[in-house]
């Protein structure tokens, strides 16, 4: 089962991707950690990769897609894939359908997890991370009883920056300009599956609701 995830930051893409994992073994691929993986071991793509990230530019499209054409060769790959993170616009997802032509693949879902805006900000701005164990909180869903502090070792919470809220708010404004737009070219091609969160549902529920939906 080859897979694309989609959705907004703060959706749960992550939590989902590691029970498909799970019940299918098939890996899940993130362009980051396959970019770190390719300059680590110095393949020829790493290595033309490294050249960019030491200059602090982004890593052309071309060499990207080429990295995850090299990890679609992997033997792990054979029963299928979840790819997250990528593509991330059109162009992406249009060089990623030729890689994988080349590879005899096509894409059997892209599945688009929607939730309220509101909700979505709400999960990230409210986030908190013991500095000390890491355990995470939520000051709206989860909060710690000792309010700044972990309920666990005592230790301080903390709010990365990524989670301030005027960088969400750029994140989600990002999304929707450059991400949105997959939702109606995966519709065309008839592999969109949406699902729609109402932010009550838990991981286990939402990810039966999956199965249901990918495997009738």
């Amino acid at each position: 089962m080859n897979l694309v995830l989609l959705g907004a930051p703060g959706v749960g893409k992550g939590t989902q991707a590691k029970l498909i994992m799970k019940k299918y073994s098939i890996p899940q691929i993130s362009t980051g950690d396959i970019l770190r993986e390719a300059v680590r071991v110095h393949t020829p793509l790493g290595l033309k990769a490294q050249e960019y990230m030491n200059k602090g530019l982004l890593v052309p499209d071309e060499v990207v897609i080429g990295i995850i054409e090299d990890r679609l060769k992997s033997q792990d790959c054979e029963k299928g894939f979840i790819l997250d993170g990528f593509p991330r616009t059109i162009p992406q997802a249009e060089s990623l359908a030729n890689a994988m032509r080349r590879l005899n693949m096509s894409l059997d879902h892209v599945i688009n997890f929607e939730l309220d805006e509101d909700i979505l900000i709400k999960r990230l701005s409210g986030r908190r991370i013991c500095e000390g164990c890491g355990t995470m909180y939520n000051v709206y869903f989860n909060p710690s009883s000792e309010d700044t502090v972990c309920n666990l070792c005592g230790k301080n919470l903390f709010q990365r920056k990524d989670d301030h809220l005027e960088t969400i708010q750029e994140r989600l404004k990002v999304y929707r300009a450059q991400t949105m737009p997959l939702i109606d070219y995966y519709k065309t091609k008839n592999k969109l599956v949406t699902m729609h969160l109402d932010g009550t549902e838990g991981p286990d529920l939402i990810f039966d609701q999956f199965c249901n939906l990918v495997e009738s």
